[in-house]
């Protein structure tokens, strides 16, 4: 399967060349990175190592796309939509762990996914899937009783808050209990607060350093506290996850999915 990465110069894009390097049916078929970087022009394979590929980066995002049967990008919003356009264009599948996505955002990936599958998810890693499932069926099973807080921490460079991760695991507490989390959620206390709103699902938000990711859901309640956590000590966990997501989309019809699809838990 032919792969491709854009926005591979970055720490992740980096991470995505070396995983699809290392699995076997998988071969890396080009790279973008933005226009006037110095890393345009440069052999892919000296980006991660010191063989050459005969792959060079581009600046060319249309042709790297009409090369590839899937694309990874863990890039910006805006570049994500001109992405999933070109995806649909070149019947090529996209597999999307971009974060910080607005409506508008979705809407290109939507669209796109009526023509090509697009993998979406706010966290490649299987563990953190795996709590997602875990959050969504412990929120119904505890139910309105017990308080809902959302803990993440993250690397000092991260630019979108609370992490995409975090509003998963909002939305998977919120579809526990059978409700829109934008109707509970709460990202911000500051000064005389009040008492805590029965219902209300909570976010904390910390930043520093080079924390990879750290999410904890609590649950809650008087007597006692149930909580639920995922820590990340390496990139190359949403690399792998974004790989095996790149190989489940061969071969599938045009459809939005998720990692729970790929992981057989949705």
């Amino acid at each position: 399967m032919k792969i491709a990465i854009v926005g591979c110069a970055g720490r992740m894009g980096r991470m995505l060349l070396t995983e699809v390097q290392a699995v076997d049916g998988c071969q890396l078929s080009g790279g973008t990175g933005p226009s006037g970087a110095p890393e345009i022009g440069r052999d892919i394979g000296l980006l991660i190592g010191p063989t050459p590929l005969g792959i060079t980066v581009s600046d060319d995002a249309e042709a790297v796309f009409a090369a590839a049967d899937a694309v990874i990008d863990f890039t910006a919003p805006d570049a994500t939509v001109v992405h999933a356009a070109l995806a649909a264009k070149h019947n090529t599948a996209l597999i999307v762990g971009t974060t910080g996505l607005s409506a508008s955002h979705q809407s290109a990936l939507d669209e796109a996914a009526k023509s090509v599958p697009v993998v979406f998810a706010p966290n490649m890693s299987v563990g953190v899937n795996l709590l997602f499932a875990l959050t969504q069926k412990v929120a119904a099973t505890l139910g309105i009783d017990y308080d809902i807080e959302i803990v993440e921490m993250h690397h000092r460079h991260k630019v979108d808050a609370p992490s995409g991760t975090a509003l998963g695991l909002g939305r998977a507490a919120a579809a526990g209990r059978g409700v829109a989390l934008d109707a509970v959620k709460e990202t911000v206390r500051d000064g005389h607060t009040g008492a805590r709103e029965a219902g209300k699902i909570g976010f904390a938000t910390l930043r520093g350093g080079d924390v990879v990711g750290d999410h904890t859901v609590i649950f809650a309640s008087e007597g006692e506290r149930v909580e639920l956590t995922h820590k990340a000590s390496s990139r190359a966990i949403f690399a792998r996850g974004a790989v095996r997501a790149a190989q489940w989309c061969d071969g599938r019809p045009a459809g939005l999915y998720s990692m729970l699809d790929v992981l057989g838990l949705a």
